[in-house]
């Protein structure tokens, strides 16, 4: 298993940005020409843009070695939408693995912030090039900074060798500008395809200027309920300002990032890690889908090999609990034939399967809990929560409307998973729609969290924010910050960096409020 982890032993050497490197085998002839020099960002001109671009969209959704540390035995687990598999990876029971943490980081400082400082600062303000590089740079650094919290994020990609730390809340108040100065500029060129081809997740659209504007506004409608336990006044004024400047409301705006072992020369992590039989659905996962009958069950994930059904495991298992059948890989469900499928004996990685980004499920799911707060979204919450199931449903194809709607009427609840540790059932939230507010917010939760799959960083930055959905706490913590029956908040900051840049890691921890473990909360965490 630790032979595939290739790219992760490179390290921040200095905190400093890599210069232009190969941007996507086969893009272009003029690789050869670029700069190499390790300390500097390279002098390159406007042709180079495109490349840049979609080299720095690409890597930030990182290769399947850095997705497998970085994201699947990561933030996929600590989600609860999957279990680890794997019987040598205990980052399920809370255990930190300094060694994979470059995996969360390197793509976005070493690879994709270079490239995006160079078009930002070489291209106009007001051009629809500029707006995207600042969109995009939101979206791969607010990943970065819900993992660790203060980041390093002025100084990004500055060439110097001592990078300062900037604490959280300026990193997010420096995100709604960017994303409502790039909403704004891109409603005004609405019939730019800037990039053209080399735009990755949007070339296709008939209109992907737009796209991006709803892109950047439905970013910023999750951010400003990401804050809004923290800072409520700026949380409603970002939000209502997101929804009416448009966010996605349809699954044709729904964003993904291709994969392709040939044009790009990059897979999907996540199949990868599914085909490597790393990953298997959560206990939590088998009592909400087996006990909504929900439709999305034989998409997300496959009947076990041994018994033909759909079983999941508790996460934060021991090795030892691993091998017990009922537990082990055989007997519990893998991820969809999406992403893999069993074949003789083995599983085979559909590696071409393009990597969720954002989907207008979602943002009807945020509307939802934005009505709940009293805030204007259009609507009621009651309507964007259906809205949000349907949209979902059509997101994973399933188009039978009567089997929708008796599941948006479904009063049946979660059940007791039958796991190999006698778990009762997870929650007892119902689908269709409660008369308590409290149980709307509970609900809304939990449907945002059956739609964000598989998107696990998403989903665990969420269950840290809201508490909700109630999942199944880890059966062993293997951590003594995290005592069994906590949860975990936080990574911290990575070795490397206290070796090269201890000085400013040490402000750093002062902006945390606490110590430097998995178990301070961040800044939005107020829960």
């Amino acid at each position: 298993m630790l032979t595939r982890i290739k790219n992760i032993g490179r390290g921040l050497t200095k905190m400093l940005p890599v210069a232009i490197v190969a941007i996507l085998a086969g893009c272009t002839d003029n690789f050869d020409s670029l700069n190499t020099d390790a300390t500097k960002i390279s002098s390159v001109g406007s042709k180079e843009y495109p490349f840049m671009f979609a080299y720095a969209l690409m890597s930030p959704t990182l290769s399947p070695d850095n997705f497998e540390v970085g994201e699947g035995t990561i933030a996929s687990v600590y989600s609860q939408f999957l279990s680890q598999a794997a019987h040598s990876f205990p980052t399920d029971r809370y255990v930190i693995r300094q060694d994979w943490m470059p995996a969360c980081w390197n793509p976005v400082y070493t690879a994709a912030a270079p490239q995006l400082k160079t078009i930002i600062a070489g291209t106009e303000t007001q051009s629809a090039e500029n707006a995207l590089a600042n969109i995009w740079w939101v979206w791969m650094f607010h990943r970065v900074t819900d993992y660790f919290g203060p980041i390093p994020y002025s100084d990004a990609a500055s060439g110097k060798r001592y990078v300062s730390y900037t604490p959280q809340d300026s990193v997010y108040y420096d995100f709604f500008k960017r994303l409502d100065a790039a909403s704004a500029v891109l409603k005004s060129r609405s019939g730019d395809k800037p990039f053209g081809t080399y735009d990755l997740v949007y070339n296709k659209n008939a209109a992907p200027a737009t796209a991006w504007m709803k892109f950047a506004n439905t970013l910023r409608l999750r951010l400003a309920l990401r804050i809004s336990k923290v800072n409520p006044e700026m949380a409603k004024q970002q939000a209502e300002a997101a929804v009416a400047a448009g966010v996605i409301t349809d699954i044709a705006d729904d964003a993904y990032m291709p994969k392709s072992t040939t044009t790009y020369a990059e897979y999907n992590g996540l199949a990868v890690t599914a085909g490597w039989d790393d990953v298997r659905m959560s206990a939590s996962m088998e009592s909400i889908l087996k006990g909504y009958g929900d439709p999305r069950l034989p998409i997300y994930f496959q009947p076990s090999v041994s018994t033909g059904t759909y079983e999941g495991v508790r996460n934060g298992l021991f090795t030892s609990e691993k091998i017990v059948d009922i537990n082990s890989r055989l007997f519990n469900s893998n991820m969809g034939t999406r992403w893999a499928t069993w074949v003789g004996n083995d599983w085979k990685t559909t590696y071409n399967v393009p990597q969720n980004i954002l989907h207008a499920a979602e943002a009807y799911f945020l509307r939802a809990e934005g009505a709940l707060n009293g805030w204007n979204m259009g609507g009621t919450a009651e309507d964007f929560y259906k809205k949000g199931i349907q949209t979902s449903m059509a997101q994973w194809g399933v188009a039978d409307q009567a089997a929708i709607a008796k599941y948006i009427s479904n009063t049946a609840l979660p059940i007791a998973p039958k796991d190999g540790m006698n778990s009762p059932a997870v929650n007892d939230y119902p689908v269709k729609w409660s008369t308590s507010e409290s149980m709307q917010r509970k609900q809304v939760a939990q449907q945002k969290w059956l739609a964000l799959f598989p998107d696990g960083m998403e989903g665990w930055a969420e269950v840290r924010r809201t508490g909700l959905p109630k999942l199944y706490p880890v059966v062993h913590s293997e951590n003594s910050d995290l005592p069994e029956g906590t949860f975990i908040r936080r990574m911290p900051f990575l070795d490397t960096e206290k070796q090269t840049n201890a000085a400013e890691v040490e402000k750093a921890v002062k902006m945390l409020g606490g110590p430097d473990n998995a178990a301070t909360p961040l800044w939005w965490d107020k829960n």
